[in-house]
């Protein structure tokens, strides 16, 4: 990243020779082989081909959301008699979490990533204030 935090690629597969690549910046499935009806396998998912391709692209491919999914309409919303505006990114309104055209400026940011076995568990904390949104968010994705 321009800041120096590292990212990474993580490789899961099984013993029927799927093959999973996931990489820490914003959780993405880099790649997902899996066999068709004759055997063959291929690469099934929409991805890129570099991670400055997931810097530069806005179609969120493969990526784990933020703290929520679809759109806030009027990018803001009223919690416990406040209101909270939130960055407009999707025409007047808030499209998903953790988008790369965040107003942090940083794009979707990496997921502090544990190996468990032959499984991937990412995590990622949105601090209080981040993108507009009350409240700390701890959020971990479990990938067997």
């Amino acid at each position: 990243m321009p800041d120096g935090t590292p990212v990474d690629i993580y490789t899961l597969s099984n013993a029927n020779g799927m093959e999973a690549r996931i990489t820490t910046y914003g959780g993405a499935l880099v790649s997902l082989t899996a066999p068709d009806r004759a055997g063959k396998f291929a690469d099934v998912v929409l991805g890129m081909d570099s991670l400055d391709g997931y810097r530069r692209q806005t179609a969120y491919l493969g990526a784990l959301i933020g703290r929520y999914g679809n759109r806030i309409g009027h990018a803001g919303f009223t919690l416990e008699g406040q209101t909270y505006q939130l960055p407009r990114n999707d025409g007047g309104n808030t499209l998903h979490g953790d988008r790369g055209d965040s107003t942090k400026g940083s794009g979707k940011p990496p997921k502090r990533p544990r190996t468990r076995g032959p499984a991937l568990a990412l995590a990622y904390v949105s601090q209080d204030g981040e993108e507009g949104f009350p409240g700390t968010l701890a959020a971990k994705w479990f990938i067997p």
